[in-house]
């Protein structure tokens, strides 16, 4: 193909830019201004009296309650949510960390992962992938191009999280439309929230043999007087070609397309997956009993592989600046109409080159901006509440001559409205209900490349849900929600016309698709009582016009012309066309203490379950969505002994044979993993040592929901040691 580079016109950016700047200075200002009397106080106040915005006071020795920010703005225990969640954080996360966001989430219930090899991969939550999840660091937007192709990297490492937050199913109510499916939010503490007071930090160091052999290094140290605080925090992570248990091709494949005389198959190692990422941020905060203000800025930088073209490399770059205020107990200076306010902004230059033979074939570039006004309001009866508003821009374009897209500029603006209401006095029964309204514009650049035309479309999407949690008795809890959602098409399921190589098809967009629209209905049950503990979610979502990308029967060449299907470097032709579709599945998991004071005063013995599955399929046709993981089953024995402990972890994956035409099925595997862990003190320092051992029997495991499932294996045996040491 011949090279066809063109530029984005720059006067929006700057304009946008400007705009972004005023609305953060705008909040900044209306923060600063609500709490006047918070503020002249911080000079004085101890750093004691602050209220964390993650976990609630207690007293000493007592536990705190785990509380999650993600679903609920007012912050709510983890008990009494209202929508299916699971966290990982503390010494879970250090010890389950995987080289991508995927990877690492992958185990939870309900959350599978796109898997394109060991370098990319976004969480799939309840079968829903791409668009339709959305990725948040610290409850802001990420600008990136992982939701336009799965070889596409997340720009956030597992390596500087401090917890990670997933809402499973609908939460357009709170982050929009492309929250249909679910969210993921990484939190970690680069603008510092609360007061720090003297030196503190960690450091993380992990190596592994088999696997991706990988070699990964983090830091962050944090500092603080009482008032100021700063974070910085550096990353690095090294990996090879990830080893396998067998041929890098499946046995169906092997056999349907056997290559060509002299070309050998690969064999315990899947080429062109070895990677190279690094980064870091620093950040500092104003802190006072009742509130912060601060910034940061951070980088990360990924050179990796993908195993679906041989001689591709991508270079990746991100650079993002925050801004993030709050102002609490705000009630005496407000008249009594609001409890507090807080504001967030991010701009972030992102860029990625597809690298071919040494030469640069495609060039990925998105620029944007996020911001984000939440005021809780005071009490209207029994009811509180949160009200907010978010507005935002993208500059995305794709250079070069394998461009699918064309340039796009991207607007957003958003109101949305939170309340949760106790029915009985008790608190046992409560409401939560709101909504929100989406407006989006799109606006497309053909920029002298025939294959596109300029274009615009605009779009008002809405989005409501009512929800209710009812204590049966301290033990049992019952959980109901049903939404309403609509999701604007995104500027590739409207525009895209070109091959795109990662996919292995000719893709085209729909430009006049419609609005998607689901209506979804959550059931839940919760147990608790000490070490044991359940839950079970079943849910149903009706989808009217869902966008699939379906293949039309045409092929085309490289020029774009429609040929014969099966001719000499034909592409298949897929389109974004609007179906109707039904999802439904459940998840469960559970915990229960089989026995304690075995062999010495304090152990114990756990077993914990894990179970889900997902089913969806085209209304009109019958036919099953794609990649949908089939049941999965999980079970662990969970030992600890004061500073030891110990993990055995089976997880089973059914046969996957409810797949479109065309599409190839998946055999069922079992993965059998190893972890150990053992914890002290030194010094004032407190280390976490661990050694977790993956697929040890070395089974040959591909996984359904990626589009690679033929060609790209899951890892084979591997042994990861490494520690952590906090201070």
């Amino acid at each position: 193909m011949s090279k066809n580079l063109y530029t984005v016109p720059t006067s929006a950016p700057r304009l946008t830019l400007l705009a972004a700047l005023a609305a953060s200075l705008t909040t900044t200002m209306a923060t600063a201004f609500m709490a006047p009397a918070a503020l002249a106080q911080a000079a004085t106040a101890p750093a004691a009296d602050s209220a964390p915005a993650t976990a609630t006071t207690a007293p000493a020795g007592a536990t705190l309650r785990e509380v999650v920010v993600t679903a609920n703005p007012l912050g709510s225990d983890l008990n009494d949510m209202v929508a299916p969640v699971s966290t990982l954080g503390g010494d879970a996360l250090a010890v389950r960390q995987g080289s991508t966001l995927g990877d690492t989430l992958d185990k939870l219930p309900g959350v599978s992962s796109t898997y394109f090899g060991p370098n990319a991969s976004r969480p799939v939550i309840r079968g829903l992938d791409g668009d339709r999840i959305k990725v948040l660091q610290n409850g802001g937007t990420t600008v990136d191009a992982s939701t336009l192709s799965y070889d596409h990297a997340v720009p956030v490492d597992p390596l500087v999280a401090e917890r990670i937050e997933v809402v499973r199913g609908p939460a357009a109510l709170m982050y929009g439309g492309n929250a249909i499916g679910g969210v993921v939010n990484v939190i970690d503490n680069r603008i510092p929230k609360e007061p720090i007071e003297g030196i503190g930090g960690a450091v993380d160091a992990s190596a592994t043999a088999g696997g991706d052999q990988a070699r990964n290094a983090s830091a962050l140290i944090e500092a603080g007087n009482g008032k100021f605080a700063v974070h910085a925090d550096a990353f690095a992570r090294k990996t090879s070609d990830l080893r396998i248990p067998g041929y890098a091709r499946s046995d169906r494949l092997r056999a349907a397309n056997p290559l060509p005389e002299g070309e050998t198959e690969a064999y315990g190692r899947l080429p062109n997956t070895s990677a190279q990422q690094e980064g870091g941020a620093m950040g500092g905060s104003y802190t006072w009993a009742d509130g912060f203000v601060g910034a940061n800025y951070s980088a990360y930088r990924n050179e990796y592989g993908t195993p679906a073209e041989d001689d591709v490399r991508l270079k990746m770059r991100q650079d993002r600046l925050a801004l993030e205020g709050e102002a609490r107990n705000l009630a005496g200076s407000t008249a009594g109409w609001l409890e507090s306010v807080k504001g967030k902004f991010s701009y972030t230059d992102y860029e990625h080159k597809e690298i071919e033979g040494g030469e640069t074939g495609t060039i990925f570039k998105n620029r944007g901006w996020d911001a984000r006004f939440e005021a809780r309001h005071a009490r209207i009866g029994n009811m509180t509440g949160v009200i907010g508003t978010q507005f935002g821009h993208t500059d995305f374009s794709a250079l070069g001559e394998e461009a699918f897209v064309p340039s796009t500029n991207t607007d957003n603006a958003a109101l949305f409205v939170f309340e949760e209401l106790p029915l009985t006095a008790s608190g046992d029964l409560k409401l939560n209900l709101g909504g929100r309204l989406d407006h989006s514009s799109i606006k497309a650049s053909a920029n002298g490349n025939d294959r596109f035309t300029d274009a615009n479309r605009s779009f008002n999407a809405t989005s409501a849900s009512a929800g209710l949690l009812y204590k049966v008795n301290p033990l049992w809890s019952l959980t109901s929600n049903l939404s309403y959602t609509e999701r604007a098409p995104t500027f590739y399921e409207l525009y895209a016309n070109g091959p795109h190589v990662a996919t292995g098809s000719w893709e085209l967009g729909d430009p006049n698709a419609n609005k998607e629209r689901a209506t979804s209905v959550d059931l839940g049950v919760r147990f608790k009582s000490g070490a044991h503990s359940a839950g079970v979610s079943g849910y149903y979502s009706r989808f009217a016009n869902y966008l699939a990308l379906s293949a039309t029967g045409r092929a085309r060449d490289e020029a774009g012309d429609v040929v014969a299907t099966g001719s000499p470097d034909a592409l298949p032709e897929f389109q974004y066309l609007g179906v109707p579709a039904t999802l439904y599945g459940f998840e469960a998991e559970g915990k229960t203490r089989l026995l304690q004071k075995m062999l010495t005063t304090s152990d114990t013995l756990d077993f914990e379950a894990r179970a889900d599955y997902v089913r969806g399929e085209n209304r009109n046709t019958g036919e099953p969505l794609p990649r949908l993981a089939p049941l999965r089953l999980g079970g662990a024995l969970v030992y600890g002994a004061g500073p030891w402990g110990a993990r055995v972890d089976v997880t089973y994956a059914a046969r996957q044979t409810r797949v479109p035409t065309n599409d190839t099925p998946t055999d069922a595997y079992t993965l059998l993993s190893l972890a150990l862990t053992y914890k002290f003190k030194v010094s004032g320092t407190q280390t976490l040592v661990y050694l977790r051992g993956d697929n040890l029997t070395n089974q040959d495991a591909r996984n359904s929901a990626s589009i690679l499932r033929d060609i790209a294996p899951l890892a084979g045996r591997s042994v990861k040691v490494g520690f952590r040491t906090s201070f």
